[in-house]
Order: structure tokens, then sequence, then C-alpha cells
């Protein structure tokens, strides 16, 4: 007997309805980096120039996704690799994260970046070119290998360029920083960023600090730590 069209439409149904799902959290996303407020000027070039690279998960609380996740950024990963220009990033966002307050939006980002980089430890050595230790004003997190600056986004966030829609990681390779620097081109970015990020928010990140500042760490989630704070993130990598 041949399979019913009842049978074909229970079993297709759920991965068009998933891919769906999938679109409509990417083009949020590009279409939040494409507003004209949104003060990141290296995201918007990014999406301009189409290596802007997108995936889309569960919740962010869950590690069904990890290896997934960390496969999408190896890809990524090797596509800067051999590109030729500047700007790349990559985000991965978490639609079915609803309700999360800024707090637990911190203790989530910590608990998916902890996860990334036990897995990543089976695999790759951390990045020679940074320090593993947060509390160090030379640690970037790495992943197969390649430093990044790591930005948090969540609905509730305290910072208004940070809050998009749905819970989202972004990963931006820290070397392309390093090179906009020998190129002197960062500074000038670096300034029209925060320039825009005041106007914005009506005041300068608290957090901000340049690279060898002080730890990047307290940057990643957008939240504003004190003195007491202890970043919880602890590389395993051999």
């Amino acid at each position: 007997m041949g399979m019913t069209p009842t049978t074909i439409t229970t079993k297709t149904d759920p991965v068009l309805i998933s891919e769906n799902h999938q679109e409509i959290a990417k083009e949020a996303f590009r279409t939040f980096i494409d507003d004209a407020s949104f003060p990141c000027v290296a995201a918007k070039a990014a999406l301009n120039r189409d290596q802007m690279k997108l995936f889309v998960a569960g919740h962010i609380a869950c590690p069904k996704d990890d290896r997934q996740i960390l496969e999408f950024i190896y890809d990524f990963v090797d596509s800067y690799r051999n590109a030729e220009n500047h700007f790349h990033t990559a985000c991965v966002i978490f639609p079915d994260a609803g309700g999360i307050d800024e707090m637990m939006f911190e203790r989530l980002l910590w608990m998916r970046l902890q996860a990334l980089s036990d897995l990543d430890g089976e695999n790759y050595p951390y990045d020679q070119r940074v320090s593993p230790d947060p509390q160090s004003d030379q640690f970037s997190f790495s992943l197969k290998e390649e430093a990044f600056f790591v930005i948090g986004l969540n609905p509730a966030s305290s910072r208004p360029a940070r809050r998009f829609k749905y819970p989202a990681i972004v990963f931006n390779p820290h070397q392309q920083f390093e090179e906009l620097r020998h190129l002197k081109r960062y500074d000038k970015m670096k300034n029209i960023v925060r320039k825009r990020d005041e106007a914005l928010s009506g005041s300068i990140n608290p957090m901000l600090q340049d690279f060898g500042a002080s730890s990047e760490v307290y940057q990643y989630s957008g939240m504003q730590y004190d003195s007491s704070w202890e970043c919880p993130f602890k590389p395993k990598h051999l």
C-alpha cells in the first residue's frame, strides 16, 4: 500500500514550519542591524557585504544544539580565514528563549560559552594569540584556535543597542580588529560606534574598554558589573 497524503503532511509540516521559523528569526536580526539607529558600523558593513552568517538554535538554556552551533562556528572560521577583506561576523539566535531578564541572560550566556568551549577543547587548543584567563587583559574567547570578541543581545538589556527581540550571541573574530589597528582604521571606527551608541543610549557604555586595558569579559553580556563580579568561565583546553 502507498503512503497516504495525510501521513506525508504530518511528517513534512514540522520541517516546513521549522525552516520558516528560522528565516523569520534571521530576517529579524538583519532588520535590527540595518536600522538607522543601530550604532555598530562594523556589523552594518558585514551585513551589506554578505559577510554576516546566522544560525538559529532553540533555547539558550538547552545544550541540544551545542554541537551544531560549534560546527556552524567552525565553518565560519574557515570562511573568515580564507577571506581577503574585513568585517565578518557570526550570530547564533535563540528565538525560543522568551521572558528572560538581563541577569538570567548573563548566566545563560556564560553557560553556553562554557559548553561550546568544553566541546572545542576536545578538538583544538586555545588561540595562542590571546589569553584563556578571563581575568587577563589579553583574554578573548576561543573556538577552533580563533579568538572572538563576543557580544550578547537580549530584549531586556540595559543598553538599547543590545535589545534585539530574541536572545543572541554574536562572535566577532578578534584578529580582524588587530588588522584594522595595524591599518590605523580601528580608532576611527571605534569612535564612530561609541558616538552613535551614546546618541542612542544617552550615555557612554561604562563597561567599554580597549583591548589590553582590562579583560573584555566585562563587555560580553551588556550588563554593568561592579568590582565584586567574577567571570564564571573556565576553559579546559589542553
